[in-house]
């Protein structure tokens, strides 16, 4: 329950087709309580994270485990501490 997934998706024609993901992993535990809280309320309050961006703007779902199942959200690039977003690698499958 300690870790966050994250993948990000968009960019200009979908960046890099089908073959090519964006992914990363996270520790909750390994944030700074500024992140941590960051984190916390893009889900308590993730359309309060700002508009999508344009067509072409990455977006980033974030997804955690709850003591109800996983709880994913979807925001814009922008809105995302910069220690998630660095946590996201491209790797082709």
């Amino acid at each position: 329950m300690d870790r966050l997934q994250i993948e990000k998706k968009g960019g200009i024609a979908g960046f890099g087709g089908p073959n090519l993901k964006s992914r990363g992993e996270l520790a909750l535990s390994k944030l700074s309580p500024a992140d941590r809280a960051a984190v916390e309320g893009l889900f308590k309050e993730p359309q309060k994270a700002g508009p999508r961006g344009a067509a072409d703007a990455f977006s980033y779902h974030i997804t955690r485990q709850t003591g109800a199942g996983p709880q994913t959200i979807e925001v814009p690039e922008s809105a995302v501490p910069a220690v998630v977003r660095d946590s996201v690698k491209d790797v082709l499958e």
